[in-house]
């Protein structure tokens, strides 16, 4: 099967109602599990990769329901109902969960799907471990085989590659039986993220030392955390997409759910995206019936950007479309880690240069040099789901015809992607069975086949 995209001529019009973050959802879930009673998670997520989150911890025992539009997670020990638990597609819960394995009442091992080998989990590991926990992996990562073990703390170093690999340690931290010290070394890639982890654990009560240049960590041992109500925000990574859609055409579109705020007002990690884009010449307002991001505009020509990646490395695909269509070059620095999430992005996003687009690599930047127009073309998402979308808002740019790989991989995070962009009026659609019966496959996908996606409300075991 592919993913459709045709070209769009006409005005893009009408709203886009912003999912919520799934970063808050992750954290909250995974905290709301661990605290004793019954926190309340405001604004569901229907995202795959929350999803997987779910699965994973009904697996480790804890029972979550769902109240209307919320998640209502009854925390305590962790009893596994089975040996092996899966993190589905969700890297975050693979790099949360590991860890925090060790508290459960028998042996964990934790598993995911087939394309999990390839994340890079082995410095994380070895940092667990620095802390006590009991654990194996021949691999360097899943299957993951953890054993009940609370860990013992001490003094733990990770590189700042992923941001991943430091909540991790720090979301175990405080169940350990001495006291424990965290320290980022080298370069510290999204440090925005690493934050929204300890405001996140210390909603639950848990206690967290910051040093001053935010590179330690000091937790105190045998913490126990509280139950809390936890409203999540908008997703701003998610609505990346609809932003880059209005940026492309003449539009008036009115972002439901994402408030007209100064990027430091948002409590999200990638609130800079906003700012990153007005400075690219998209008109953001407020609109006056509910104070909420209304795009409006005859046409533009974007601007040129410099932007750090460290800090916002998620909306690298998203970005880089702008970037293929601004007057003049666009500059993302810092790429390397963005090679290191569901698919290698920096090569993923290369492939614009088929769509005509004149983008290049060198060394740890990726140079965006602007055309006129793109043409459409055969793509693979990667079954990546930024990858995906980012491709597909370009191919809404382009001439003729784009065709994607694995054309549901939106699902990881933004579940209506496809109604919501059609909705304002773009052309996006999935091949029929009969089609792909007739044309196979011809971009072959490094990441595998996805597993299907638990139900959301699933009987809480």
């Amino acid at each position: 099967m592919r993913l459709l995209v045709k070209r769009s001529s006409e005005r893009v019009k009408g709203q886009i109602a912003v999912p919520t973050s799934k970063y808050h959802a992750h954290r909250a879930l995974i905290l709301a599990s661990l605290a004793p009673g019954t926190s309340r998670i405001v604004g569901l997520s229907n995202a795959q990769h929350i999803r997987h989150t779910i699965t994973a911890l009904r697996g480790l025992g804890t029972r979550i329901e769902v109240d209307g539009d919320d998640f209502l997670v009854h925390g305590g020990p962790y009893r596994p109902l089975r040996s092996h638990v899966s993190v589905g597609g969700a890297g975050t819960a693979l790099y949360f969960l590991t860890g925090l394995a060790s508290l459960a009442s028998a042996p964990v091992t934790v598993v995911g799907q087939k394309s999990f080998p390839r994340r890079l989990i082995g410095p994380q590991l070895q940092a667990l471990s620095d802390l006590g926990i009991d654990l194996d992996s021949p691999t360097g990562g899943p299957p993951i085989s953890v054993r009940p073990r609370r860990p013992k703390g001490g003094h733990a170093r990770i590189e700042g590659i992923l941001s991943q690999w430091i909540s991790g340690l720090l979301m175990v931290a405080p169940f350990a039986t001495g006291p424990s010290a965290i320290t980022v070394e080298g370069e510290f890639n999204e440090r925005a993220y690493v934050d929204l982890t300890v405001r996140m654990m210390r909603r639950f009560g848990l206690r967290v030392d910051v040093s001053a240049n935010g590179r330690r960590f000091d937790i105190e041992p045998g913490q126990c955390p509280t139950p809390a109500t936890v409203v999540l925000p908008p997703d701003v990574g998610a609505a990346a997409f609809g932003l880059a859609a209005t940026a492309l055409h003449p539009a008036d579109v009115l972002f439901r759910g994402l408030p007209a705020l100064p990027a430091d007002q948002l409590d999200h990690p990638e609130a800079d995206l906003l700012d990153i884009v007005a400075g690219m010449g998209l008109p953001m307002t407020a609109d006056p019936a509910t104070g909420m991001v209304r795009v409006r505009h005859d046409g533009i020509r974007l601007r040129p950007a410099r932007i750090d990646c460290r800090a916002v490395p998620d909306t690298l695909p998203a970005l880089s479309v702008l970037g293929a269509l601004a007057d003049g070059t666009t500059v993302l620095d810092n790429v390397a880690h963005v090679r290191l999430k569901e698919s290698d992005r920096v090569e993923a996003m290369l492939q614009l240069t088929r769509m005509g687009a004149r983008i290049e690599q060198r060394g740890q930047r990726l140079l965006c040099h602007g055309v006129e127009r793109l043409t459409g073309a055969e793509l693979s998402s990667f079954n990546d789901h930024r990858v995906l979308m980012s491709l597909a808002v370009a191919g809404t740019a382009a001439d003729g015809e784009t065709r994607l790989t694995y054309p549901n991989a939106y699902r990881g995070s933004y579940p209506r992607f496809l109604e919501e962009m059609n909705g304002i009026g773009l052309n996006m659609s999935v091949e029929r069975e009969r089609e792909r019966e007739r044309e196979p496959e011809r971009t072959p996908d490094r990441s595998g086949t996805r597993a299907s996606a638990p139900a959301l409300a699933a009987p809480a075991n």
